[in-house]
């Protein structure tokens, strides 16, 4: 990588591209947490490439994405009348590098509780590598969800965002536009409005970003150990830059099963 002055650092989004990730990770801390999404497809033979894609009747709207297969076979989440809107939900990531408990909240984020839920039951998230971790002043946080492990991989639908209204302002940011990401928030990553899919990020150590990110849980204290271990370990260099801020984990995380705490 060139000694020229980086772009701000990106957030959590799903690529839109290979290389909207990497340019997203490259962008100051202003990130963003971007999934990469948005690959062409060819219609399978029979199918009616302009039929519209199939969506869920209930209030959480999962939409199939044609041109965005799933990266691992998953049917379409269930979608009842009344999302199951309170409480919370305890589950731990069991992973290569010890235990990462996360406390979901339907309250805040049923439909996105809902999903994730869905994709633990149907396995989607075992044996799936956390491919992105960032170490810009202003984000800090680990990337996840992705059975493929290049940040463009989801579960073949998405949905809408339920976007966090009570976010302090980030002390860093004197605009004012970003918001505070504490840490041990849980969030979804996307590539844009409404593209909530599997993808998802913890925040390693406070972060500033817009607040364009959904939040749906949060992190304990064994799960914070792990991450901490995580971004000690810094990140795998490249080529192209030994000492990159935004790439791979040097120790690989692999998420080996999420188990359901009652």
């Amino acid at each position: 990588m060139s000694s020229e002055p980086r772009p701000p650092a990106t957030p959590p989004q799903l690529s839109v591209a290979p290389t909207l990730r990497r340019l997203a990770g490259v962008t100051l801390a202003s990130a963003a947490l971007v999934v990469a999404g948005g690959t062409a497809a060819v219609a399978a033979p029979g199918t009616d490439a302009s039929a519209p894609p199939r969506t869920t009747n209930g209030p959480c709207a999962y939409t199939e994405t044609p041109d965005e297969p799933a990266a691992r076979p998953v049917p379409l989440p269930p979608d009842p009348r009344r999302t199951p809107d309170r409480g919370t939900v305890r589950v731990t990531l069991r992973t290569n590098q010890g235990p990462i408990g996360l406390t979901l909240d339907r309250e805040q984020a049923p439909c996105t509780v809902q999903s994730f839920l869905h994709l633990a039951r149907h396995r989607f998230y075992d044996r799936t590598p956390c491919h992105r971790l960032t170490a810009y002043p202003t984000l800090k946080v680990l990337q996840c969800g992705d059975p493929s492990g290049t940040g463009e991989g989801g579960p073949g639908y998405r949905y809408a965002d339920e976007l966090p209204t009570d976010l302090p302002p980030a002390p860093t940011d004197p605009t004012g536009v970003r918001r505070l990401y504490a840490r041990g928030t849980l969030a979804m990553a996307n590539a844009g409005p409404d593209t909530n899919g599997s993808q998802f990020f913890l925040v390693q150590a406070d972060s500033a970003l817009r607040p364009n990110y959904t939040v749906f849980g949060s992190v304990d204290a064994a799960g914070l150990a792990t991450l901490d271990r995580i971004a000690a370990g810094g990140i795998a260099p490249t080529p192209e830059n030994p000492a990159p801020v935004d790439g791979a984990p040097a120790q690989p995380l692999e998420i080996c099963k999420v188990a359901r705490r009652h």
